[in-house]
């Protein structure tokens, strides 16, 4: 396993190498998931924040503990359960009988990396409480206003919305996460791996970090140095405004949307090792970004089985 390498202003690592440790580290416990771990890193180097989408017991749980050590962030769980409250999530301020000030108890939500388990599970005044964080990495408290640790993730954890007791989550909170993903089951030989292998907690306990918070933040701030050429800007607008003016989709790609998905794209660049985004890279991402942020109205004579970003390929040609 590949141990913390420190950056010096002399000696910077390469990005390439840093990506290729993280994901080489990350598939010692995650098995068989190369794209989904592909599209986690991406969307942490994005600066986005990552939904998983699945059943039980596919490991969402241990793909979140796993990044934030590999990663160097600190790391905090949220079991959201019916009877949680917004204070719960955030924190409270508390008044000292001796000194007659109030006191800032942080809640789980001040960490580098946060996980929050099975989110659709609480009450929307609670998934609410998540809206501020998410979007402006600060939390008003009793009308203060606190900034968040940098850098800041969000991995929320969702279970198939027709199990008993959980929420839909509203547009306005899918919108803030980046990407949605689907772990899905491992094939027979991975999971035949899984059987005869032990417990997987006991890797988590012995992986080691390979970058660091300052690393980290030096990482996202490259994604922005990826190239994208005029073409590939057409695509990506033909691909928004055929979204808007479709009448098989009953809403288009905001520009937030837009402007995350050709983020995404230059982050999946960075992850394969290339300068420059090409139209594979958007429609590599496209699912995950925007499959939870389109929906085909009632009367719409698709196939079924297409997803919004199917549709979209295939009715959008590249430049």
């Amino acid at each position: 396993m590949s141990q913390l390498r420190v950056t010096t202003a002399e000696s910077k690592p390469d990005h390439r190498r840093d990506i290729d440790d993280i994901l080489a580290a990350l598939d010692t416990v995650v098995l068989g998931k190369p794209t989904q771990l592909r599209l986690a890193l991406a969307c942490l180097l994005a600066h986005g924040h990552l939904l998983i989408e699945d059943v039980p017991g596919v490991g969402k749980t241990t793909l979140a503990h796993a990044l934030a050590a590999v990663v160097g962030l600190d790391f905090t769980r949220i079991q959201f359960t019916s009877d949680m409250l917004p204070s719960d999530v955030i924190g409270v301020s508390i008044l000292r009988q001796d000194t007659g000030t109030f006191e800032l108890h942080k809640g789980p939500l001040f960490s580098q990396l946060v996980l929050g388990d099975e989110v659709n599970r609480a009450t929307p005044k609670t998934q609410s409480a998540l809206l501020e964080a998410m979007e402006e990495r600060q939390v008003s408290i009793d009308g203060t206003t606190h900034t968040l640790p940098a850098p800041f993730f969000v991995i929320a954890t969702q279970n198939p919305t027709e199990q008993i007791g959980t929420y839909a989550l509203p547009e306005s909170q899918l919108d803030r996460f980046l990407m949605r993903l689907s772990m899905g089951y491992p094939n027979r030989a991975h999971e035949r791996e899984l059987l005869t292998g032990g417990d997987r907690r006991t890797l988590l306990n012995n992986l080691n970090a390979v970058v660091n918070a300052p690393r980290l933040i030096e990482l996202q701030k490259q994604v922005h140095e990826i190239h994208v050429a005029d073409a590939l800007l057409d695509y990506v607008q033909n691909l928004v405004e055929f979204s808007r003016s479709d009448a098989q989709l009953s809403t288009g790609i905001s520009p937030r949307a837009a402007l995350m998905l050709l983020h995404a794209a230059r982050a999946w660049a960075m992850v394969n090792h290339q300068s420059a985004v090409t139209p594979q890279d958007v429609q590599d991402v496209l699912s995950a970004v925007i499959d939870h942020r389109l929906r085909f109205r009632h009367s719409t004579q698709v196939d079924p089985s297409l997803t919004p970003s199917d549709y979209l390929l295939s009715a959008v040609p590249i430049p």
